[in-house]
């Protein structure tokens, strides 16, 4: 391909890439300082409504489930902490099942009785919902961020569209989520 041709084809490739961005809704960030602890998007991809999680270098982030999995593995025993689940909640669209993540990493230091699951890069969460009102679903994401030495809380609000398009997303392999319990 020659130069001209790269020039006349550039901005059909980066209206392509728009198009393709524009799905996801506007990031809602968390910060600490000047830091981005954690940012949030989402999108109704066919019948599902799904959340990215983008998490900043050097924090953590927990599972829908972090809660019940540490209280499997304490097993009874007391906590000596226990870090705060992701919560998301959805208005605008009826919830049809139960939630999926990707799986989670375990943080956990048995030896301390310390236990903790969740994520220290992207992940993703997933829900089948049907729309219960026009305009797009709202979301209110809770849920804790941490570092070796500090903890940030999260609750923020999200809006995205709901149903956006049909079919299912290449980018989001929602087949690869494990079910939150």
């Amino acid at each position: 391909m020659t130069r001209t041709n790269l020039f006349l084809f550039a901005p059909l490739f980066l209206f392509v890439l728009e198009v393709c961005a524009a799905d996801w809704s506007q990031p809602t960030e968390v910060r600490y300082e000047d830091t981005v602890v954690i940012s949030y998007t989402a999108r109704g991809d066919g019948p599902d409504l799904v959340v990215r999680a983008n998490i900043g270098q050097g924090w953590h982030t927990f599972a829908l489930d972090n809660v019940h999995s540490v209280e499997e593995k304490l097993a009874g025993k007391p906590a000596l902490s226990m870090d705060r689940s992701t919560e998301i909640a959805v208005t605008g669209a009826q919830v049809e099942g139960p939630w999926h993540q990707s799986p989670p990493k375990d943080f956990s230091r048995p030896n301390l009785r310390m236990f903790s699951f969740g994520y220290d890069h992207d992940a993703i969460f997933a829900v089948k919902v049907r729309p219960s009102a026009a305009g797009g679903a709202k979301l209110r994401i809770r849920g804790q961020a941490c570092t070796e030495t500090i903890c940030k809380n999260i609750d923020v609000p999200l809006t995205v569209a709901v149903p956006a398009k049909t079919g299912t997303s290449s980018e989001v392999k929602l087949n690869e989520l494990v079910q939150a319990r």
